[in-house]
């Protein structure tokens, strides 16, 4: 399996802007925090995490179509392909996702960016953040107007688990990693 610091070169490579590895950082953690609590792979998961958008950044209008190539540069399995390009399911990718692994990227990719938004908003940023302030701020449609709230749902129906899980366990993973995400 690949290294975090060979994964990461990878990303800069084709991430031109700082703001995109920013998230990919917040997909990352995010990512760990599932792994370590659902009794999987914390690293292999993160590194899906940190991938997830490899092809975001130079070839937008090819989102999850670019990446198998680009990850071939590098030692991924077909597993964490099927992972990167899933996660844009009935958004730029017809691959479903069926792993929970897929399933937790495809609800967490969205999430992150709201928590993200809330964050900012918030004097302490992640220092305290609970639920609250996430589903007051996902209830006003033009906070973070480009998040969609419904792929966030669909991804939490797909794991079948409680809203508000999803939402505490994001924000403990970005709150964790809140030096290296900027908040």
């Amino acid at each position: 399996m690949v290294d975090r610091e060979t994964a990461l070169a990878l990303l800069k490579k084709y991430t031109p802007e700082e703001s995109q590895i920013i998230h990919a950082y917040c997909v990352e953690e995010t990512m760990r925090r599932f792994a370590t609590e659902y009794g999987h792979d914390p690293d292999y998961w993160s590194l899906v995490g940190l991938l997830h958008d490899i092809d975001w950044g130079m070839y937008p209008d090819q989102h999850c179509k670019m990446a198998p190539t680009l990850l071939s540069e590098i030692d991924v399995d077909d597993a964490f392909i099927h992972a990167v390009v899933s996660h844009g399911w009935q958004l730029c990718s017809n691959v479903e996702p069926i792993h929970f692994m897929e399933k937790v990227l495809y609800a967490i990719d969205e999430l992150t960016g709201l928590i993200y938004a809330t964050a900012l908003m918030r004097p302490d940023r992640m220092v305290g953040m609970g639920v609250k302030s996430v589903k007051k701020k996902w209830a006003s449609p033009s906070f973070a107007a480009g998040v969609n709230r419904e792929v966030i749902m669909r991804g939490v129906e797909m794991l079948d688990l409680p809203l508000e899980t999803v939402i505490t366990l994001t924000i403990e993973a970005m709150a964790h990693a809140r030096e290296k995400i900027g908040l």
